[in-house]
Formats: C-alpha cells, sequence, structure tokens
C-alpha cells in the first residue's frame, strides 16, 4: 500500500489508542507494539504480548510449546480504512521474533467475526468457551478483569466485592469470542506447532 509504512513504537505512541481508544479501555501485558504509518502520520496500532492466563497459554498446543505462545491483544486504527487493519496485521507479524504462535480473539458481543484475521491467513479454531464476568452497576464500561484486579491476592475475592458493592454487584454472561491462531517461524516449526493444535481447525465464520 502506497504511503503506508509499519514499524516498532513506543509505550508513549500506544497509549492514545489502547487507552483512548479501544473499546476495552484497559491496559494488556504488552511486549510489542507495532504502528501503522501513513506519509508519517501515527493512524494505527496492534500489540503483542503474554496471554494473562497460564491456561491459554497451554490449551493452544500443549505444555512443550505454550512459552511459544503470544497474544495479539490490541488492534485499533483511526479511520479503519479499507485493508488498513490487516495491512498492519499482516506487516506486523513480519517483524515479530521467530518460532511464536500467535492468538487472538474477535468479540462476537462487538459484532466482530475476525475478517482481518482471515484475510492474513490465521487458522480458526472456533468460538470460546461461555464464561461469565464480574460487573458492577455504573461501572459496566469497566472490563470484569479490571475489576477483578480491584482485589487481587484476596482468597475470596468474589465475597470481597460483594461485601464492597452489595446488590450492585453481578454477573454478567461473557459474550464468546471468535479463536484465531498464526504461526510465526520455520516450515518445521510451523509443522510441529499445526500438529500439536489442541483445537479443531474449522472454516472460517462467514460475515453477513
Amino acid at each position: 500500500m502506497d504511503g503506508y509504512e509499519v514499524r516498532e513504537i513506543t509505550r508513549k505512541e500506544t497509549e492514545p489508542f489502547i487507552i483512548g481508544i479501544h473499546y476495552a479501555k484497559r491496559w494488556p501485558s504488552i511486549t510489542w507494539s507495532f504502528g501503522l504509518f501513513v506519509c508519517g502520520v501515527l493512524v494505527g496500532v496492534c500489540t503483542y504480548g503474554t496471554p494473562a492466563s497460564a491456561t491459554l497459554k497451554r490449551g493452544i498446543c500443549g505444555d512443550e510449546l505454550k512459552d511459544s505462545v503470544i497474544e495479539l491483544n490490541r488492534l485499533c486504527l483511526l479511520d479503519n480504512k479499507k485493508n488498513e487493519a490487516s495491512f498492519l496485521v499482516s506487516a506486523s507479524l513480519r517483524l515479530l521474533p521467530k518460532c511464536k504462535i500467535v492468538v487472538s480473539f474477535a468479540d462476537t458481543e462487538q459484532g466482530h467475526k475476525g475478517t482481518v484475521y482471515q484475510a492474513a491467513n490465521f487458522i480458526y479454531c472456533g468460538l470460546s468457551a461461555k464464561r461469565t464476568d464480574w460487573k458492577v452497576k455504573g461501572m459496566e464500561h469497566l472490563h470484569g478483569q479490571t475489576i477483578a484486579d480491584e482485589f487481587r491476592g484476596v482468597k475470596n475475592r468474589a465475597q470481597a466485592m460483594r461485601d464492597k458493592y452489595g446488590d450492585d454487584f453481578y454477573l454478567k454472561p461473557r459474550s464468546r469470542k471468535h479463536r484465531y491462531v498464526f504461526l510465526v517461524g520455520s516450515k518445521t516449526f510451523k509443522k510441529k506447532a499445526r500438529s500439536c493444535l489442541r483445537y479443531e481447525v474449522q472454516d472460517y465464520p462467514k460475515c453477513a
């Protein structure tokens, strides 16, 4: 794409997109940040980091390859013009260290099906399991994990939440997410990782 460039960027450059624009409004674990520039102007951000859940790391390809798993955890663009997102993702994948298993999710609650990941040739591994999120009335804009983190280290966090917030604390069914995987590395690594995938490879979900 003429006039477009993708390169690694700093936290200072990344933060306005993650906190100010992305719907989650929450800073995840970020190891690599890449920016999409148009004629020198930053218009999009894509970040990767260690998955928050050890279960997720093991769940993709098992214990042997769990330390190779990273998550594409934020993708955010100012205007999201045609092909910008897929160009950013594809280019950023080429800039990652080798021997990585990249997992990312498309949120059904946001109406996402993962068209960007499909365009970048990710492997589709179905929908995530059904779960619930912690919510507090009047604070629905906060991510469930952000609320749970308030009582990090407390033995019975749910009870601590009820003690503090009373009837304003409730559980909300979490929207299921489309799960996508991309393998970065040599043919040998990709073959091994693919053979270790613990989820069924499925056809891409169709977009309306």
